[in-house]
């Protein structure tokens, strides 16, 4: 497995080259100080695995992890950092790294990382798994609720009929609908919004597209 380690400290590196190459079917091909050292030495060297440090001194490791990628997708990045930072963690994911492991790790895990992301495996330290899991959650609850509940394109005009006070009868008449295709709609839409009464829709829509979203 051939390893590039990317770290600006030259006492980090040395170390980490220093156990590595003691491993079995490890070979450290190279090593780099910076961002665009290491976007070089990849593209030239090739590597199986990169051993990126998050912060480098022209820049984030996730820069590089994404350009890298971008270059050559086989080759995988494994995170390596002091900080269990989620914001980093889930950047790193998002440029394509494989795994993040904290600096702190043991030397056997460590080796276990590296040859695991370079079979394939995608990983997490163990301490920043829970951290990463609550903010993605929380991510995708807030987009959900920014989004709003899924009205399809008809049941978007409908609402806004609905809040500019329109009865079924004028909502069909305006739609070339029949009445009863209207009801059947505004007991969807009412469903999906969760609430039991026209008023209560009529509100939601203003709400939610006088914070600056487009009215259909």
């Amino acid at each position: 497995m051939r390893i590039l380690v990317v770290d600006d400290h030259e006492v980090v590196r040395q170390g980490l080259r220093s156990l590595l190459e003691r491993q079995e079917g490890f070979e450290v091909v190279g090593e780099a100080g910076s961002v665009a050292e290491a976007v070089e030495a990849a593209l030239h060297l090739n590597p199986d695995v990169v051993v990126m440090d998050v912060r480098l001194p022209d820049g984030s490791g996730v820069e590089a992890c994404r350009e890298i990628r971008a270059a050559n997708p086989s080759t995988k990045v494994l995170m390596l950092t002091s900080y269990p930072d989620e914001e980093a963690v889930i950047d790193s994911i998002m440029a394509g790294a494989s795994g993040y492991v904290l600096k702190q790790v043991r030397a056997r895990e460590l080796v276990d990382a590296i040859r695991r992301v370079g079979q394939g495996e995608s990983l997490l330290d163990p301490t920043v798994t829970q951290k990463v899991l609550e903010r993605i959650r929380a991510m995708g609850e807030q987009k959900a609720e920014a989004q709003g509940p899924a009205l399809t394109p008809q049941e978007e005009k409908i609402l806004a009929l609905i809040a500019e006070g329109k009865t079924n009868r004028e909502i069909a008449g305006e739609l070339f609908l029949s009445e009863k295709t209207v009801k059947n709609y505004v007991s969807s839409i009412l469903d999906k919004l969760g609430v039991a009464r026209r008023a209560e829709a009529a509100a939601y829509y203003v709400r939610r597209y006088s914070r600056g979203g487009s009215a259909p």
